[in-house]
C-alpha cells in the first residue's frame, strides 16, 4: 500500500481540467518525480497539461521553489554583492564573455552558472571550451574561491543543484512542452535563485532567432521571471532586447570567443558593445554598486585583465590560438544595394548544421565550426563580394547550411546613408520589466 500523500494521475486530471494545484500538489510532485516516484510518462502528462493549461503567478512561484529545494543551494561566500545575468538565447549571443569579467572589474562579484547549445542557439560553455584547456566543470568550493579571487565564475550547474530541472528539461524537449512560459521560466529561475546570487539580470530575446517571436510573449515571459524572482527574494530586471538579427558578426563558438575578445580590448561590433554595456549598467544598478561607468571600463581594456584570470582559474591559455576551421566557403551578395534583411534563425540554424551546435544533448560540436556575418542590415554590400563566411571541419555539412541560408538575407537599392538604419538594431533595449 503506497504511503505517499497524492496519487499523480490526480494531479494531473486536475490541472488538466483546468484546477489550481495546491501547494502541497506541486511540493509533492516535483519531489516525487525526482525520487522516480511519479513516472516520465505521468510527468509528461502534467507537463502537457500545464502546456495548455497554464501556471498562475503563484503556482509559478511555488514551482519553481519545488525544483530549487530538490537539490542544493550554493553557499557563495564573498565580500561584495553578488549578481548573476541569464539570456534566454539566441543567434550570435556571446555577450555572457565580455559581460562577466566586466561587471566584475567594476566592483561586483557575477557567479554565472551556464549551459550547451542546442538547435539554432548556441551555448556558452561550448563556446568557451574552444579555449584550450579551458574546463567547465568546477565544484562548489571551486566557483565560491574563484569567485572570491578574480570575481567572476562562467561554469556548468553543479548536479545537485536543482536535479527536477535537469529531468524535467530533457523531458520537455521531448514532449514538445518547451515552449510553456510557466515551465521556461520555473527552469531558468529555479537554477539561477540556487546558484545564491543576490541579484539577476535577464535578458529575454524577441525575434526570429529567439524562442520567444513577438513583443506581447516576450513581456509575458518576463514578467513570470521577474514575478517569480521577487517571490524568493532577488532583486530581479529583465529586459527585452531583439534577435531578428544575429548579435555581431561571429556565429558559432571560437569565432564568437574570438569577438568577444576584441570587446574586452576596447574594440567589437558596436551591438555586441552596446547591450554588454546595457546590461551591466543594470547589472551593477540592482547590486547597489556605483562608482565605475561600464562603457569607460570597457572601452579602457581593463576588463580584459579580469577575462585572463577568469580563463586561467579554469585551466584555460587565454594566449592560445583559437581552433581554425579546416574548410571555410564564401555566400556573395547577389547584387550590390543595401543589405535589407539577414534572419538571425536561419543564421543559427546553418551554424548548427556545420557543426557549431548539436541536435541532441549527447552531440559532439566543432570548436571552428559557424558563420562570420560580413555585413549588418543597413550597410552597403557590393555584388560579388562576401558576404558571409561558413566555417566547418566537415565540407559536406555546407549544401545543408547554404540551403538553411537560401531565404534568410535580402539586398535592396541603396537608399543613401542611413544611420537609423544602419545602426539599428545596436545594443537596442526594447523594453524593460520591473519587480
Amino acid at each position: 500500500m503506497s504511503t505517499e500523500p497524492f496519487a499523480a494521475v490526480d494531479v494531473i486530471r486536475a490541472k488538466r481540467d483546468g484546477a489550481r494545484l495546491t501547494g502541497a500538489q506541486i511540493d509533492w510532485v516535483v519531489d516525487a518525480y525526482t525520487r522516480g516516484v511519479v513516472a516520465e510518462e505521468q510527468m509528461a502528462a502534467l507537463a502537457m497539461a500545464i502546456f495548455l493549461r497554464g501556471l498562475d503567478a503563484a503556482e509559478t512561484a511555488r514551482w519553481t521553489g519545488a525544483m530549487i529545494d530538490s537539490g542544493e543551494r550554493l553557499s557563495l561566500r564573498v565580500d561584495r554583492p553578488t549578481v548573476d545575468k541569464h539570456s534566454t538565447g539566441g543567434v550570435g549571443d556571446k555577450i555572457t564573455l565580455p559581460l562577466a569579467p566586466l561587471v566584475a572589474t567594476c566592483g561586483a562579484a557575477v557567479p554565472q552558472l551556464s549551459g550547451r547549445g542546442l538547435g539554432h542557439t548556441g551555448g556558452t560553455l561550448d563556446k568557451l571550451e574552444s579555449i584550450p584547456g579551458w574546463r567547465a566543470a568546477l565544484s562548489a568550493d571551486e566557483i565560491a574561491a574563484q569567485l572570491a579571487g578574480v570575481g567572476a565564475v562562467v561554469c556548468a550547474a553543479t548536479p545537485t543543484l536543482a536535479p527536477a530541472d535537469r529531468k524535467l528539461y530533457a523531458l520537455r524537449d521531448v514532449t514538445a512542452t518547451v515552449e510553456s512560459i510557466p515551465l521556461i521560466a520555473g527552469s531558468i529561475m529555479s537554477k539561477k535563485i540556487a546558484e545564491g546570487a543576490g541579484a539577476l539580470v535577464l535578458d529575454v530575446k524577441v525575434g526570429s532567432g529567439a524562442f520567444m517571436k513577438t513583443l506581447g510573449q516576450a513581456r509575458e515571459l518576463a514578467r513570470s521571471l521577474v514575478d517569480i524572482g521577487a517571490a524568493h527574494g532577488v532583486a530581479t530586471t529583465a529586459l527585452l532586447t531583439g534577435m531578428d538579427t544575429p548579435l555581431g558578426a561571429a556565429v558559432g563558438n571560437a569565432v564568437e570567443v574570438a569577438e568577444a575578445v576584441d570587446v574586452l580590448r576596447g574594440g567589437g561590433p558596436a551591438d555586441v558593445v552596446g547591450l554588454t554595456v546595457a546590461l551591466a549598467r543594470e547589472m551593477l544598478a540592482l547590486a547597489g554598486v556605483s562608482g565605475a561607468d561600464p562603457a569607460e571600463v570597457l572601452a579602457s581594456g581593463a576588463a580584459y585583465e579580469t577575462w585572463c584570470r577568469m580563463i586561467r582559474a579554469q585551466g584555460g591559455d587565454p594566449d592560445a590560438p583559437l581552433p581554425r576551421p579546416r574548410h571555410v566557403h564564401v555566400v556573395e551578395a547577389p547584387e550590390t544595394g543595401t543589405l535589407a534583411r539577414l534572419d538571425a534563425y536561419a543564421v543559427g540554424v546553418a551554424a548548427w548544421r556545420l557543426g557549431a551546435g548539436r541536435a541532441r544533448k549527447e552531440d559532439a560540436v566543432q570548436a571552428a565550426a559557424g558563420v562570420r556575418c560580413l555585413a549588418k542590415p543597413g550597410e552597403r554590400v557590393t555584388r560579388g563580394e562576401p558576404l558571409l563566411e561558413l566555417h566547418t571541419d566537415t565540407p559536406e555539412a555546407v549544401p545543408a547550411a547554404l540551403a538553411a541560408l537560401r531565404d534568410a538575407y535580402a539586398v535592396g537599392e541603396d537608399p543613401g546613408h542611413d544611420d537609423a538604419l544602419a545602426t539599428r538594431g545596436e545594443g537596442i533595449v526594447l523594453d524593460v520589466v520591473r519587480a
